[in-house]
């Protein structure tokens, strides 16, 4: 291991209520004919309408390419970065998930740099011009994506995950404006937080954790595990949403740092090959993958129970981690999050995949980053316990 560790974020974070209105300068200090890419929801919701209102402000022309569903896809980057080149435009806003803001990273480097997305793929090429300007605007505190290098991108040719981590992936600028995850419906607000705790807890139990890191993952877990129910339960409780866009975020920096680990790694072939959104997928993996690497992270899971439930001092870290497990189960069950059966995903067409979901995994080079690394066998069993997990009956009450 390295004596030293490195640690990467936007050049600007500008976080808290009403922060998207200073959208306008952010985007006329770095160009002056912006792209706006976003979805269809962002848009009849009015977010897209408030943007070129700040942007009007500040002269700034701009695009849009709206058409982003559901996860990113190298079809929605090659007809985004077609927008990009002929509109002549030199800047970039990512408005929504994390589906629009990856999608607008593969965009800003390809536009730099040249050549297929999917050319990216394990470093085989390298950013080495850097990316246009890109200001990311979450309207979910889920990803993370804001602040990470990372863009994830199905190719779907080949229906596979394209996993890329690069410094030119990262955004210039991020503004993380809790009011605009008000709209998030109790399914997204489940999910996405899910997705976020998942962030945060594998940047702390991976190989690759540092220091840094340690401390913004365990401050993200707290501020999550104590806010992700209130979130859910009342849409319009702003503390609770402030706080769950903060943790997201300090979970999106702790993971961009530390790397993520088997939740990601299994979590990418469910949603390539199934269609399953990747905060879902994530959330009806992390119970059962937990549960797989338990004795391998006992002191990690034991921190984790100590920082969020001081009361828990005494016991032992077998006990504790078991507990940290254990509540995890509940928060997925009081959350409403389904197992893949009961998602849809149906057995005998995911035991003709299966074998490929596991080499995909494996391929992605986060399960390497697991307390305990598993065999592609090991994970083709996981995908089965998974399958039929019941988080009820799992539970340790």
């Amino acid at each position: 291991m390295d004596s030293f560790s490195s640690v990467y974020m936007p050049k600007l974070i500008l976080y808290g209520r009403d922060s998207l209105k200073k959208l306008g300068t952010v985007v006329s200090d770095r160009g002056t004919n912006a792209l706006i890419i976003s979805d269809k929801i962002m848009n009849s919701l009015g977010y897209v309408d408030q943007c070129k209102d700040y942007l009007n402000e500040s002269g700034v022309t701009y695009e849009t390419y709206l058409d982003v569903n559901t996860e990113p896809t190298d079809v929605f980057v090659d007809v985004a970065l077609s927008i990009f080149k002929q509109k002549s435009c030199d800047v970039i806003i990512a408005l929504g998930g994390g589906s629009c803001i990856d999608t607008a990273k593969a965009v800003a480097v390809l536009a730099k740099n040249g050549g297929d997305i999917s050319d990216y793929i394990g470093n085989n090429r390298i950013a080495r011009n850097g990316a246009f300007p890109l200001i990311a605007v979450p309207t979910t505190a889920g990803t993370g994506s804001e602040v990470t290098d990372v863009t994830v991108i199905t190719n779907t040719r080949t229906d596979v995950k394209m996993m890329i981590k690069q410094p030119a992936f990262l955004p210039d600028a991020a503004i993380v404006d809790p009011l605009l995850t008000l709209s998030s419906p109790r399914n997204v607000t489940a999910a996405t937080g899910v997705d976020a705790l998942t962030h945060a807890i594998e940047a702390y139990i991976s190989r690759r954790a540092h220091p840094f890191t340690d401390i913004l993952a365990l401050s993200a877990i707290k501020l999550i595990y104590e806010n992700i129910q209130r979130a859910y339960e009342s849409a319009d409780d702003i503390e609770a949403r402030e706080n769950m866009s903060l943790g997201a975020l300090k979970a999106g920096i702790a993971f961009s740092n530390a790397s993520v680990c088997l939740v990601h790694g299994m979590s990418r072939p469910v949603g390539a090959i199934f269609h399953v959104p990747h905060g879902v997928s994530n959330a009806m993996l992390l119970p059962a993958v937990l549960e797989f690497s338990k004795e391998e992270c006992l002191e990690q899971l034991a921190n984790i129970g100590l920082f969020i439930k001081p009361e828990l001092k005494g016991l032992t870290n077998e006990q504790i981690a078991s507990a940290v497990v254990n509540d995890v189960k509940k928060l997925c069950v009081s959350l409403n999050i389904p197992n893949m059966k009961e998602w849809g995903i149906d057995k005998q067409e995911m035991e003709k995949v299966v074998r490929k979901m596991a080499k995909d995994s494996i391929a992605s080079g986060s399960p390497a980053n697991n307390p305990r690394v598993p065999s592609e066998d090991e994970i083709v069993n996981l995908y089965h316990i998974c399958h039929d997990y019941n988080m009820r009956e799992e539970q340790k009450i």
